[in-house]
């Protein structure tokens, strides 16, 4: 009997290629960019999605006005996907000699980077050991600059969560992040008539949501500090001479996040995305964003 039933586990397999289509349409959301992505009509993508559900007899989207979602075991499937996809790749790039190889001129903010990039870099160069991602830590504004002039191949920057107004879809927004109000543990915010704040650049979402939201509140503020260097802020958070703001995740552990409770008003989120230096990228930097997109997300 137990041999009868490791029969039929074996025949019903987790197939490769129904894995990897599978995982980007976990990325994108929608079945429609899928298909364009994996080059497959949208017909076939549907049954493919179809013959896997019918492999593990579980149902692993759900259908909505805005996609496709994923249930619970649609959730698990992923992480077991992830992880089969990364050791398959690993495999071959090791056993055929097709890891890729390069390098990447990477642009990513300063605090992305704190975040997110080692595990990000580690995992890409577990998959292709011979290739080399050089990093560039500027805001946004700075990074769409070099984008502009192909001095990087590849960026990943902060939108406005509720605007468009670069021609991006919310599909391309790959997470979020909530900004919040920082400083030095202990410190009131309300024991200053004129708040001191140590911000990005002008043009940066950060500074321009901090000072937005001060002036609806009819808070007055000075700007202390303006600079790119997120060390540079946070050394004078820690100080207790002003407040910042930035991405939840970014906050260390030694200082504090402020909410409303504080007397200071609610901040924006923001969206994290990709943006290509040219349009029609390297197969290296192609590969590298689909890393970003598929694994961003769970970091």
């Amino acid at each position: 009997m137990q041999g009868i039933r490791g029969a039929t586990i074996l025949s019903l397999s987790l197939d490769i290629d129904l894995l990897r289509s599978f995982a980007v349409v976990t990325e994108v959301r929608a079945l429609s960019r899928a298909a364009h992505l994996v080059g497959r009509t949208q017909s076939a993508l549907s049954q493919q999605m179809k013959r896997l559900e019918e492999i593990v007899d579980q149902p692993l989207f759900q259908r909505t006005g805005r996609g496709v979602v994923l249930t619970d075991p649609g959730e698990r499937l992923l992480i077991h996907a992830q992880r089969i996809l990364r050791a398959h790749d690993e495999a071959m790039a090791d056993l055929c000699g097709t890891g890729l190889s390069g390098t990447i001129r990477f642009g990513c903010p300063d605090d992305y980077a704190a975040v997110f990039l080692p595990a990000l870099l580690r995992q890409f160069s577990s998959q292709h050991p011979h290739a080399l991602v050089e990093v560039v830590c500027e805001p946004t504004p700075r990074l769409l600059e070099h984008l502009e002039n192909r001095a990087i191949d590849l960026a990943m920057i902060s939108l406005p969560d509720d605007s468009r107004a670069d021609g991006s879809t919310d599909n391309d927004v790959i997470r979020r992040e909530q900004l919040v109000w920082i400083g030095y543990p202990g410190l009131d915010s309300a024991q200053f008539d004129v708040l001191p704040l140590a911000l990005s650049d002008p043009d940066t979402l950060d500074h321009i949501a901090a000072c937005a939201a001060l002036r609806r509140a009819g808070r007055a503020y000075r700007i202390a500090c303006a600079s790119s260097s997120l060390s540079g802020l946070t050394a004078l958070v820690r100080s207790g001479l002003a407040f910042a703001v930035m991405t939840q995740t970014a906050v260390a552990p030694d200082l504090a996040i402020l909410n409303t409770d504080s007397g200071l008003p609610a901040l924006p989120a923001v969206g994290i995305a990709l943006k290509f230096g040219r349009e029609h990228p390297a197969h290296l930097t192609e590969i590298f964003a689909q890393h970003i997109r598929l694994t961003l997300p769970l970091l």
